[in-house]
Parts: C-alpha cells; structure tokens; sequence
C-alpha cells in the first residue's frame, strides 16, 4: 500500500526576502522527488507562501491524513517548524514526524531534548537519500541505525548515526516540479511573473564567521553539468510559463569556465526570462570582462553579500575581499545595466551610534541599488558564536531573522540599536530615489527599482517597525507616490 507523505513549510513570516516574492521551497521539491522514486504520494503544503495560519494548517493536515510528515528549518523557523509537528500529532496520534534542514542539522539534540514528544527523526545534511531509506526502514520495521544521517531519542538518550555522505552527481536527482502551485510565486515588481528556484551547485568554500553554509557543506562543493542546468530552465519556461529564475547556489560562478558555458547556453537560447542570483564580489571583478555577457544570458539581479565598510571588521568575519574591491564590483554590476543589492551586518558588541553613521556613510559609496542594513543573529552553530554569546538578550529563536535586535551592544541599548538602523534605511533611500527618478535608458531597472521599493515599504518588516516612529517619513511617502504616477502614466 502506497504511504502519502505531507512536506510543510512552516508558516514563518518576518518581512525580509518575502518582501520581493515568493518562490517553493527548493530542497521539498528535491525531496518529493526522490521519495516518488520509490512510490511514496507527496502532499507538498506551501502554507509559508500562501500566508495560511495554524487553523487552515490543522485543517489540511486532517484532509490529506498522511502517514508521515516533514517539516524544514533555518534557526528563525524552528519555533514554527516544531509546531507544525505538534499539531500533526494532535491531529493524528501515530504520525511520524520529520523535521530537516539547516537548524536540525547542527542542533539536533537540543530539539530532540526539548521536543522529544513531537519530534520523531532529525534529518542531518542532505535528504534526498536520507529521507527515502527513513521512511522503507520505518515501514519494514528495520533497525533505526542502519539509516546514515539522522538522530533520534531512544532510551530518554539522543543518538545520531553515522554521517551520510553528500550526494555525489547532482544530476541524478530529480525535483518534483509538478508538485508546486505555481500561481503562488510571483515577483512582486514584474508583471506576470511566475518565479522558480532552482540550483546549479552546492556547496561553499567561504569561511565567513556569522554564517554556516561552509559548515553545513564540510567545505565542499560540487556541480552540476551546464547543459542539464540549462536544460532544466527550458523545461520549467515551457512547461510551467516560469519566466523569473532565482538561483540557490552560494556560489554559482565559482568554476568560470563552466559559468562560461551556462551564460552562453542561455543567450543562445534567448527565452526572454529573467535570472536573480547571488555571488561574491572577487567573481564579479574576474568577470568583469564579460559582465555584459551575464545580462545579454538575462541576468538582471546580482545580490553581493559585502557585509562591512570597516576592513578590520571583514577581517574579523573572515571575508576575502576588503571596502574597494567591494566598492569596484558593485559598481561593475551597476555599469552593466543590472540591478545590484548588499547588505551591511550591523549589532556587533562594539558597535556605537558613531560607527552606524560611518556605516551609512560608506555604504552610501558602496551605492548599491538596495542596500539592506542587517542585524547580526547570533546562530547557535557560527564560528562567532562564542564571542557574541555574552551579549545575548533574546532567547527566542524566531528573532533570528537578520531584522530584530538579538545583541546588546556595550555602549548601546537594543531599541537604540534599532532606532539607527530604520535611520539609515531612511537616509540611505531618500538619497537614492531620486537617483531612480532620473535614471534614464533602462526602462526595466527602473521600473523595477521603484517597484520593488514600493513592494519593500508595503511587505517588508520596515512597514510595521516604522510604525513606532509614526510610520514612513512622509518625505519618503510624497517620493514614492509621485514616482509610482509617473511609471504608471
């Protein structure tokens, strides 16, 4: 008899990336995948992306009555994830319950310990594997230790198996497309978009110290082929009518040769689609003799994590690249036609209202098309978790989104903090909007930097926060309004 496995996103919302779109959950989709392959039916339940609430959450859950289900979860998830797992169980008593991702992997214990009534299995790394021989060993009633790459309580004691290997050919998986409603994902500043996710690599050989990609993936990276990475793009646009691709990698260009092929594949291709990635900022100065092959391929957003103006802080978070290479590539980006966006960290113990001004005031230089100003989340599994864990405040690890006041620096208090923050946004945008009013002989970066400005003031935490200083500067309000009249008429 076939099993029917329910894979839930948690219903986790804090106005960061979502403020610009939506898109499925990638590695469910991987997942679903692998678990048809050996005849499981596959409910993938978006409740993330549709904004449903528990009460449709439960209600769903007691229509489609799996047998199992999945959850996943980066540390700002994890309160949620968990819950979702709790209503299941009241729901339906003998469910089995699965809970995967990047918290589950290096804090699996603590959730098993705290947990141990609502969470059955933690998945570690990858699943494509893993979750297939969890769930035959579960339905042969094997033995639990005979599936690499999970942990679980038995005996009040938390036991983790051995560690599973990485999947060695990417290629020979195979995500389950049809399982995703594609009218959930649109891009919020192009019309008629449909949005896809997809991965071309994993793996990460940066060592930045607020991060864990390089721990998740033991410093390895592997790739796919170009042509089935190109040719996985044709099949999703002539398919599904997906026209705006975001592409999961950390590190997408690191093989230039290979970047190479994929960029010529697709201006060969010429599907009109549009490409958002995410990439480092020494690639984008190797590349800088063919950046424009990158927009002609259809890249038309490049996000450039430089993290600092302060080289000595980028030294600390063992960044590779400095405030003047950061400062050429974004320009390079900007050059190019496309739309280039950073982020700053902010909230490290040191951090004083001087050195947030002298922030805003580089980053002004960095003059990127978005500029997000970040506050740094202490992630329990990060390099730089011994040193910030002195100055925790928050123990709730659904602040750990990037946007509330974790820390508490020594010369500030956490709403002073937050109180800079919103300031720099609100400088830093009024000094830009103009910009974007003038900008002439790109009609699409410019349509796209106003409305996805609006879509970031209408979605995006900044719309509540600013709520306590009464609300959006009007300056910046009257700005827009004019600006979104005249894109319009």
């Amino acid at each position: 008899m076939k099993k029917n496995v329910m894979l839930i996103t948690p219903p986790y919302h804090c106005g960061v990336v979502e403020s610009a779109g939506r898109w499925p959950n990638l590695g469910f989709l991987y997942i679903g995948g692998e678990l048809e392959k050996h005849g499981y039916e596959i409910d993938f339940y978006d409740a993330m992306s549709k904004f449903h609430d528990y009460d449709q959450i439960r209600e769903r859950i007691k229509r489609s009555k799996p047998d199992f289900i999945g959850v996943t979860a980066i540390t700002a998830t994890i309160v949620d994830a968990v819950k979702v797992l709790e209503v299941a169980k009241e729901e339906i008593p003998g469910i089995v319950t699965i809970i995967g991702g990047v918290h589950p992997t290096f804090m699996y214990a603590e959730i098993l310990e705290r947990s141990s009534n609502i969470v059955d299995y933690c998945v570690i790394g990858e699943g494509e594997h893993t979750m297939p021989e969890l769930l035959n060993m579960i339905n042969s009633g094997g033995e639990k230790k005979s599936v690499n790459g999970i942990a679980y309580i038995e005996d009040g004691n938390v036991v983790k198996t051995v560690v599973r290997p990485f999947v060695s050919d990417l290629d020979s998986l195979s995500p389950a497309w049809h399982l995703a409603d594609w009218n959930d994902y649109p891009l919020y500043f192009i019309d008629n978009s449909k949005v896809a996710i997809l991965s071309s690599s994993r793996g990460c050989i940066h060592k930045c110290s607020f991060c864990s990609q390089h721990k998740f993936w033991q410093g390895s990276y592997r790739d796919r082929a170009p042509e089935k990475f190109v040719a996985e793009i044709e099949h999703l646009f002539d398919k599904y009518g997906i026209n705006v691709f975001f592409i999961a990698d950390e590190y997408p260009t690191n093989d230039r040769e290979r970047w190479v092929q994929i960029l010529d594949l697709l201006i060969k291709k010429d599907l009109g689609i549009h490409i958002l990635l995410e990439t480092c900022v020494g690639d984008i100065i190797r590349d800088e003799d063919i950046i424009n092959r990158y927009r002609e391929a259809g890249v038309l957003f490049i996000y450039l994590g430089v993290e600092s103006t302060d080289n000595q802080k980028l030294i600390e978070f063992k960044k590779e690249t400095r405030f003047e290479d950061s400062k050429k590539a974004l320009q390079i980006v900007r050059d190019a036609g496309m739309i280039v966006e950073s982020s700053l960290i902010l909230g490290a113990p040191d951090e004083t209202p001087e050195s947030i001004k002298e922030t805003l005031k580089l980053a002004k230089e960095y003059n990127a098309d978005f500029m997000h100003f970040l506050l740094i989340a202490p992630w329990p599994y990060a390099d730089l978790y011994d040193k910030l864990e002195p100055y925790i405040e928050v123990w709730d690890y659904s602040k750990y989104n990037l946007v509330e006041p974790i820390i508490k620096p020594v010369s500030m208090t956490r709403d002073q903090l937050m109180k800079e923050v919103l300031n720099c946004y609100k400088k830093y945008y009024m000094n830009k909007m103009p910009e974007w009013a003038s900008m002439k002989g790109n009609d699409l970066k410019r349509s796209c930097l106003i409305r996805g400005m609006k879509a970031i003031m209408e979605n995006s935490f900044l719309k509540d926060h600013m709520k306590g200083l009464g609300g959006m500067p009007k300056g910046v309000m009257k700005m827009m309004e004019k600006m979104t009249d005249n894109q319009e008429n």
